[in-house]
């Protein structure tokens, strides 16, 4: 049993000292979503906010052009992506944008190069919005943001990962647990449950803090959280897809199955085959558009 001022507890603290210093969403950023919100607010008045920004601009609208949104022509401008994708989209667009100088470096901790973790996560937000439109009656733009963020507690976990990757790989390879287990075993927290807690402090809809904290582990959301099981089912199963296809695999990578209880809530449990053949045509389509540089 741990007592305060043990290893593991000073680890802990430690950790949670990390979640409380990553930087909020700046200032201008959480403004500009206020306006997109805000049924008075014009295209026009969207663009000028974002404007204090040019590099964030730019990667709004490497995202918007990208294929996931199926616009025939180049989009120049903040709002000409309004007009074409609405202010829902944008909004989408603008907070994967904004997160994406978290998730950008390289994660030695899980074996993920530079843009790797990013990379993932795109592809988990690509395969969530696939499996909302192919179950229907789902919020396309929530599950897409809910998959980018669904790793985004590995930007803090990361470091102690990589110190203590050998004692929580042994656990992983001794005892047969998910690497998750593992991870909590030995530093007090794993990085799903350090997500929901980055999320939480960004004050973003809780609906992402219940992914993040449940994306390996379905089964267990609470009862008092039922509403967001739709949402947690499917970004648990666009992760396992991209981690049996290799797309940002890393170090914890074959360490999760599928959620046999996960793909039966939607009749797919027959459908898997399917859908891992068409989520390779959506990846490699991905991939194909970040090596052009076409997405930040």
């Amino acid at each position: 049993m741990s007592i305060d001022g043990s290893p593991k507890e000073i680890i802990k603290r430690r950790i949670l000292k990390r979640v409380k210093d990553i930087p909020s969403l700046p200032q201008f950023v959480i403004l500009t979503l206020k306006k997109i919100d805000d049924e008075r607010s014009s295209a026009s008045d969207v663009a000028k906010s974002l404007s204090k920004d040019q590099g964030l601009v730019v990667r709004v609208l490497r995202l918007a052009n990208s294929a996931y949104y199926g616009i025939p022509r180049t989009i120049t401008s903040v709002t000409e992506a309004v007009a074409l994708l609405g202010f829902k989209t944008l909004r989408s667009i603008v907070l994967a944008a904004s997160i994406y100088p978290y998730m950008a470096e390289s994660q030695k901790g899980y074996a993920l190069d530079k843009g790797e973790l990013w990379r993932h996560s795109l592809g988990v937000a690509y395969l969530s919005r696939y499996i909302g439109e192919k179950v229907g009656g789902i919020d396309l733009e929530e599950a897409y943001l809910a998959g980018l963020l669904h790793d985004i507690g590995k930007i803090v976990l990361n470091e102690y990962v990589r110190y203590g990757y050998s004692v929580i790989n042994k656990m992983v390879e001794e005892k047969s647990i998910p690497f998750t287990y593992a991870e909590r075993e030995v530093l007090g927290f794993d990085h799903a449950e350090i997500g929901g807690m980055i999320i939480d402090q960004w004050a973003l809809p809780e609906i992402y803090s219940m992914v993040a904290r449940y994306h390996h582990t379905p089964e267990q959301l609470p009862e008092e959280k039922q509403s967001y099981r739709a949402i947690v089912d499917i970004v648990h199963v666009a992760n396992v897809m991209c981690l049996i296809l290799g797309f940002g695999l890393g170090a914890d990578g074959l360490q999760h199955n599928i959620s046999e209880e996960a793909l039966e809530r939607f009749n797919l449990k027959d459908d898997i085959e399917s859908l891992l053949s068409e989520a390779v045509n959506i990846l490699y389509q991905l991939d194909e558009e970040m090596k052009t540089e076409e997405i930040v």
